[in-house]
């Protein structure tokens, strides 16, 4: 007696295979996506301390820490509301550029009072516990969504964020 069999898969085979394989891709995209948003964290966190340390180095030079433009990092050149000494506007001895959020839509805030200043900023990451994340909050709106409200912040050493 001859038995002839199929060779092939089942459709139940080739379901649990997609499953399987989905669920890989799944897992594998979920850990993508934390991976960028822990590198805007970083980027940001990065941004932060160099704002922090050219307001300290233009406190330095002018005895006060420049006056807010709104909640933004000041950067008009004009006397009291940028990186610029009253003398003349050279923001390089300060900052090259401004630095802005990596996400693109929520801009670092600003607040001072010219003898002490508090810089914010977005955190997406909702685990991340590290120095100066504060996961509740500053009480300071960087946005909407995941960034609002601002959870990373530095301050003068007169100051607390």
């Amino acid at each position: 007696m001859h038995i002839s069999m199929k060779k092939g898969f089942t459709l139940l085979e080739i379901l649990v295979v997609f499953a399987i394989v989905s669920l890989l891709a799944i897992a594998g995209f979920a850990g993508y996506m934390n991976s960028i948003k822990a590198g805007r964290d970083a980027r940001r966190k990065a941004d932060v301390q160099a704002i922090q340390k050219a307001l300290e180095l233009y406190y330095q030079d002018n005895e006060a820490f420049p006056l807010p433009a709104g909640t933004s990092i000041p950067s008009l050149p004009a006397t009291g509301t940028s990186f610029c000494h009253p003398n003349g506007c050279n923001v390089a001895n300060y900052l090259q550029v401004i630095p802005t959020d990596p996400g693109g839509s929520t801009p670092y805030r600003y607040a001072s009072n010219g003898s002490s200043y508090q810089i914010y900023s977005c955190v997406e990451n909702v685990n991340d516990g590290g120095a100066n994340v504060k996961q509740t909050g500053y009480g300071v709106s960087c946005g909407v969504g995941r960034c609002n409200p601002c959870r990373f912040g530095l301050s003068s050493t007169n100051s607390s964020p």
